[in-house]
């Protein structure tokens, strides 16, 4: 697998031990791929449909709400990578948990993202979350198929359709690329018009 660009063909990086993952190991456009071939509900979806492609709509849907700014980039994070497994125990799991919290840790540092959401923030995200994923089991699932127990959330009014693998990585790296570059640029007018601190020089 090798990146896109006008110069030479370099392969994409995606680290080979996710226990020692740190920042500098992440390659953004090694991790579009692998959330693109990565199906969400464990490949039970009537049509392919990738955690990339999922992530992309939660973050437009996120977006669409002026809701979190620059940090609607955590939903394109690839804590699903793992978390969208099946463990086969506790124990399992619980390893998966610590592992899918130190990419996702690794990937906000890499990104220029604080470690934590502000409460209302988290909420609106789990909220949007929740929303794409009844609409995920209208579209491709059969009704309620997974639904389980619990508040039954809403669904979009977007038709979520099958998106190949090669697609949904573009997708994401464009949204991904969208949203970072909107922050650099907020970052560059604030710094600019931030009052120079200090007093006069004595």
């Amino acid at each position: 697998m090798t990146r896109k660009s006008s110069g030479a063909e370099r392969p994409l990086n995606w680290p080979d031990d996710p226990e020692t993952v740190t920042a500098a190991d992440i390659d953004f456009e090694a991790l579009a791929h692998v959330l693109a071939n990565t199906c969400r509900r464990g490949g039970c979806c009537r049509q392919y449909h990738s955690v990339a492609a999922q992530a992309v709509i939660v973050s437009e849907e996120i977006a669409a709400l002026d809701g979190l700014g620059e940090e609607d980039r955590r939903t394109l994070a690839p804590s699903a990578w793992l978390r969208g497994r099946l463990p086969d125990s506790q124990r399992a799991a619980d390893r998966v948990g610590k592992l899918a919290d130190g990419i996702e840790h690794a990937v906000r540092e890499a990104a220029g993202l604080d470690a934590v959401l502000e409460e209302q923030q988290a909420e609106l995200l789990r909220f949007v979350t929740r929303m794409a994923a009844a609409t995920e089991r209208r579209d491709l699932l059969d009704g309620n198929a997974g639904a389980g127990a619990g508040v039954a959330f809403p669904p979009l009014k977007r038709r979520i359709r099958s998106m190949p693998p090669d697609k949904a990585a573009e997708a994401w790296l464009a949204r991904f690329r969208e949203l970072a570059g909107d922050a650099a640029s907020r970052r560059h007018i604030e710094a600019r018009t931030e009052p120079a601190s200090g007093g006069a020089p004595e």
